[in-house]
């Protein structure tokens, strides 16, 4: 299992990221996808110009966002296939953040012909993957996780930014499924994450009872 490395004084083995199988994976993402694509389908061009849940993007920023997600996916996947070390975004931060912003814009029907097919094409190279067995998986390309950890991750920024959209999808519409994945996840996270100097006194207080609340507990962004 992959340690998780942590910005406090936290032994690194004592917090272990949990992990999801590929295949069980895939098959939730595509669920995911069928979900997120049904609510794209019914914005329209206003909707695309609307504030999102994120401060500063529109729905039309998150919608890109997740189309070109997919897309560094498929490009550090077929990479792999063919032995090649290749980052999801060549060009960085830069690159990602440029082409998120060029493509907000858009018109609501271009906006989902781009999610669709970028959805489709990152489905085919998963089963292409999985029948050859997922070849090369320790080629990171830039990333912290191995080929095979791509589903989750997918699966992960589709959930979480299908509610960011604000169109109707809350976090009690996550399923079960990826919820028993995340959420042990996530707070192994927790740790590296706390700001004050008694947080983790405070919080651990909260989780074992002996407080009625987390108060004054502060995370840097979730990333």
């Amino acid at each position: 299992m992959e340690r998780v490395r942590t910005g406090r004084d936290v032994p690194a083995r004592m917090i272990v990221r949990m992990d999801i199988d590929p295949h069980d994976a895939i098959e939730l993402c595509r669920q995911s996808h069928r979900r997120l694509l049904e609510t794209a389908g019914r914005v329209d061009d206003a909707t695309a110009r609307q504030p999102s849940g994120l401060p500063g993007w529109t729905v039309g920023h998150v919608l890109t966002h997740l189309a070109r997600n997919a897309e560094g996916h498929t490009r550090r996947l077929k990479g792999a296939l063919q032995g090649n070390d290749v980052p999801r975004y060549p060009g960085g931060s830069e690159q990602r953040d440029r082409e998120i912003e060029d493509g907000a814009a858009r018109s609501a029907g271009e906006l989902l012909r781009d999610l669709e097919e970028s959805i489709q094409v990152l489905e085919d190279v998963w089963a292409r993957s999985e029948q050859a067995g997922w070849p090369n998986a320790e080629l990171m390309g830039d990333d912290r996780f191995p080929t095979t950890g791509s589903p989750s991750r997918r699966l992960r920024e589709v959930e979480v930014h299908h509610v960011d959209l604000g169109l109707g999808y809350q976090v009690t519409d996550w399923p079960d499924a990826y919820v028993e994945w995340d959420l042990p996840s996530t707070l192994a996270r927790v740790p590296g994450r706390l700001v004050g100097d008694k947080d983790a006194q405070r919080l651990l207080g909260w989780l074992t009872g002996r407080t009625s609340t987390p108060e004054g507990v502060a995370l840097r962004p979730w990333m």
